[in-house]
């Protein structure tokens, strides 16, 4: 028995050290194998879109990982924003390669650019690139003259990307650029403008398997068949600055950050508005830096929300705050939405009038509030006395017997006032409040007591 047991021990010892052994091994190979960075992004190339890709690149160097893959839809953007990811992807250690995906997706404008500076591209089938002619910062239709000197140094940095890839190639990025031309994916491939059509991003690496590209001048034969992949998804920050590069966000923005400015204005002490309201502003504004816009229509809205605090101060019974409704809906539509203005930076029409009435609404209510509190009768002092009933806790006698005046305790708003009559009071008569001097009051039998009399306990 004691054998069998020595045997058992010895059994369960070697087991263990051979499931060390082999876990380790799987570790080791694990490590050993190609690593690649995923990021997937779709949306406008944007400043959040560069933060995002320059983090990609400092973790695939610092992870010694040996290539980055990037998802990518997008409608266009900004083209010095292009230019930063260019410029990120030609500093890169490791390869870059560009994936248009999924099925349906593009990379119009900008995005063919993008896909041109990658080391490696290759497009989901049914998705588009191309269309790059630029428009302006502002939104406003180029001059002749200045609109010929950006599109060609657009080309020029087309033709540097897509020289490697041959005269078909070059002659397809200068057309995306001069003449707006777009083609799918299987044009693109036909003519070397990239280097595969895949259904994924595991099929596109497969393809990809022993691709020789230039890196940093050196060249790099891709060998990511079977690397496991780590997906990079976007930080607070990156997807923070996306959002505040939506048209409709920022004008949501602008309307809380004068609503609170105004309140603070209105009610000043408490902070809490106006701090709120200076924040929101300078969110509208950093987004509104980001996208093309018109700043003539910037004026229209700030002429509104002028409008709108004039009405809030000097009730005109709502014409001020019409003519801030007119004014912030044409704003809006201008600051965004003038000749030229890519899709991703424009608003909707519905947006802009659904803005423009929730900032009208507003300021009709504080205008409608003022002229309550001009017409209502006030609450404290004299004045929110008079008029009001109280009962007859002493009774009024007479100050001296030739006086016609008579002094009594009335009970009213809840304390014990002295008080004066022109006639004498009983205990328990509802009084009317006709004047008040400092701490006496001057009252009268009211000519008609109310059908909820005042008794003695009120």
């Amino acid at each position: 028995m004691k054998q069998f047991h020595k045997i058992l021990r010895k059994s369960l010892l070697f087991l263990l050290l051979f499931s060390g052994v082999w876990v380790s091994a799987q570790q080791v190979g694990a490590q050993s194998g190609a690593q690649v960075l995923v990021l997937s992004y779709n949306g406008a190339v944007l400043p959040g879109m560069a933060r995002y890709i320059e983090r990609g690149l400092n973790t695939v160097e610092r992870q010694e990982m040996d290539a980055m893959v990037l998802i990518l839809d997008t409608p266009g953007g900004a083209v010095d924003t292009t230019l930063e990811i260019v410029q990120a992807f030609q500093r890169s250690s490791a390869p870059v390669i560009v994936f248009v995906g999924p099925v349906g997706a593009q990379a119009a404008s900008a995005g063919s650019i993008i896909t041109l500076a990658a080391h490696a591209a290759g497009m989901a089938p049914q998705t588009v690139i191309g269309a790059a002619t630029p428009v302006s910062g502002d939104g406003q239709d180029i001059g002749e003259t200045m609109q010929r000197k950006i599109i060609e140094d657009l080309k020029a940095v087309a033709r540097g990307l897509a020289d490697r890839r041959g005269p078909e190639a070059v002659a397809l990025a200068e057309a995306m650029i001069e003449e707006a031309r777009a083609v799918n994916s299987n044009e693109a491939l036909a003519v070397g403008f990239i280097d595969a059509i895949a259904v994924d991003v595991d099929d596109l690496l497969r393809q990809l398997d022993g691709l020789e590209v230039e890196v940093n001048g050196q060249p790099v034969t891709l060998q990511l068949a079977d690397a496991t992949q780590r997906p990079l998804a976007l930080n607070f920050f990156e997807s923070l600055m996306l959002v505040l590069a939506n048209p409709l966000v920022i004008s949501i923005l602008m309307f809380i950050g004068a609503q609170g400015i105004l309140a603070e204005i209105t009610n000043p002490g408490s902070w809490v508005p106006g701090i709120v309201g200076v924040t929101c502003l300078i969110l509208a504004f950093y987004g509104l830096g980001m996208l093309p816009a018109n700043y003539l229509g910037l004026g229209l809205v700030a002429l509104a929300f002028i409008l709108f605090v004039a009405e809030a101060f000097t009730p005109t019974f709502g014409a001020l705050a019409v003519g801030g409704v007119a004014a912030l809906v044409l704003g809006l539509l201008m600051l965004f939405n003038s000749p030229g203005s890519p899709e991703f930076a424009r608003i909707s029409v519905p947006g802009a009038i659904l803005v423009s009435l929730a900032g009208g609404s507003f300021f009709f209510f504080l205008a409608y509030k003022a002229l309550q509190a001009q017409t209502r009768q006030s609450a404290t002092g004299s004045e929110g006395l008079t008029g009001e009933r109280g009962v007859v806790r002493e009774p009024f006698t007479a100050v001296h017997p030739d006086a016609a005046e008579y002094r009594g305790m009335v009970l009213a708003a809840g304390e014990l006032w002295e008080a004066r009559a022109a006639e004498p009071l009983a205990k328990g008569e509802p009084v009317r409040i006709v004047n008040r001097e400092d701490f006496t009051l001057y009252v009268e039998r009211p000519t008609a007591v109310p059908a909820q009399a005042v008794d003695e306990k009120s």
